[in-house]
Order: C-alpha cells, then structure tokens, then sequence
C-alpha cells in the first residue's frame, strides 16, 4: 500500500514537471494519456481555452469487449484517438505521457495513434 502511494506521488510529480514544458495550443493540442489498473483513458486537450477537443477509452463497449486495458485495448484506444481527432481537423499533438514511463501500454498506444496518422 505505502510502496502504490509513494509510487503514484512520483509519478504525479513527474507529470507535473512536463506540464511545465508541454502546453496545448489550438493549432496542437496535448494527447494526455491516464492509465489505471483496469483501463486506459486519453484526451486531447486545448489547453488555452481549457477544453477537451476529443477523447477515448478502453471502458467503451466495443474496446471493452475484446481487450479492455491491456496491451491490444491501448492499441485500440491509440487508433480510435487518432480516428477521432482526424475528424475534427486535428493532424498533429503534443504527447504527454502523464508520468508514466514511455513503455508497455503507454508506448503502444502512441504507436496506434503514430501508424492511425497523427502526428507527434
């Protein structure tokens, strides 16, 4: 329990530290990635107007279903971001990784949104 709490206090001030340096702007706005034990959330984010332009998880009934938040449900939410967010006209973002270490699910989520057609 101690070693979850420490873990996830450094990990928030890891993410805090690349807030400072990553900031969302109409023209590219953040991918911002959360990962729980069960499931993968991502949004993209203008941060300049504080408002999420698009958003996926692997909690949605047809992620869920097939893979939920492991390897494959990052790589399907990765593809369904990217999906979305062409859409509405949006090619390139900045990724922040929320303090995880770029690997496992995280990684193979950028990699689906990299191979869908955005642009990091």
């Amino acid at each position: 329990m101690i070693q979850e709490v420490n873990r996830n206090r450094a990990r928030k001030k890891v993410h805090v530290r690349i807030r400072k340096k990553i900031r969302g702007t109409p023209e590219r706005p953040r991918l911002n990635v959360f990962r729980s034990l069960q499931h993968i959330y991502v949004q993209v984010i203008n941060d300049i107007q504080g408002v999420t332009l698009v958003a996926a998880n692997s909690n949605e009934s047809d992620i869920a279903k097939s893979a939920g938040g492991n390897l494959s449900g990052a790589q399907a939410v990765g593809k369904l971001i990217a999906q979305r967010a062409m859409e509405k006209g949006i090619l390139k973002v900045s990724f922040d990784r929320g303090g995880y270490r770029y690997h496992g699910r995280v990684k193979a989520l950028a990699d689906a949104a990299r191979e869908a057609g955005l642009q990091f």
